[in-house]
């Protein structure tokens, strides 16, 4: 008798698993940005980082139940000019010896409209965690399940929150602003 109510159990649980599965994506490099702006006197240095990996949870049921997890290698940004990119990922920056990768990771999703949403997430770079909110919009039909595509915005990150500055001498004549943009747009592939 025991027995059978625990394979009852077993089974009722095992439904509700089913029940409430997510759909997992992963990034596809090949077709997603990661970058960023940043003004430097009366120009703007535009740049990108071309390794990260990353991974969507969606519960469509329950969307607040999602979460977005993402890696940054840091060796791997490019604006185009070598000799920034290895000064950028220096000890006097981005010291990648010691901070080899940014990450986010969501603590909540609340959607905002038909096919957006904020995620709220900690993220990590240079050592320093500081809360942020991603604003994304679905760029796929709600009903795709083979791949989505998302285009993310946030409020510019501040450099000094993130202890990312130069010596004091440098920052004074570098003009280059505290405020970076950030611009990405994420294409996932449904993990099998």
């Amino acid at each position: 008798m025991r027995k059978g109510k625990v394979i009852a159990a077993l089974v009722i649980a095992g439904l509700n698993v089913t029940a409430s599965a997510n759909e997992t994506y992963k990034f596809d490099p090949s077709g997603s940005t990661i970058g960023f702006s940043v003004h430097q006197f009366v120009g703007t240095t535009h740049g990108k980082f071309t390794k990260f990996n990353g991974k969507i949870d969606v519960d469509r049921e329950h969307l607040e139940n999602s979460s977005v997890t993402v890696q940054i290698d840091v060796r791997s940004i490019d604006t185009r000019i070598k000799k920034r990119d290895d000064h950028l990922r220096g000890p006097e920056f981005f010291n990648v010896e010691k901070f080899p990768q940014m990450t986010f990771k969501s603590r909540s999703v609340k959607r905002t409209g038909p096919q957006s949403g904020d995620i709220i997430g900690d993220f990590t770079m240079h050592g320093v965690t500081k809360p942020i909110t991603l604003h994304v919009k679905l760029l796929t039909p709600m009903n795709e399940t083979t791949r989505t595509r998302w285009s993310v915005m946030t409020d510019p990150i501040t450099r000094r929150d993130f202890n990312l500055m130069f010596s004091p001498a440098a920052e004074t004549v570098s003009g280059i602003s505290q405020t970076v943009a950030i611009n990405i747009e994420i294409e996932a592939r449904r993990a099998e």
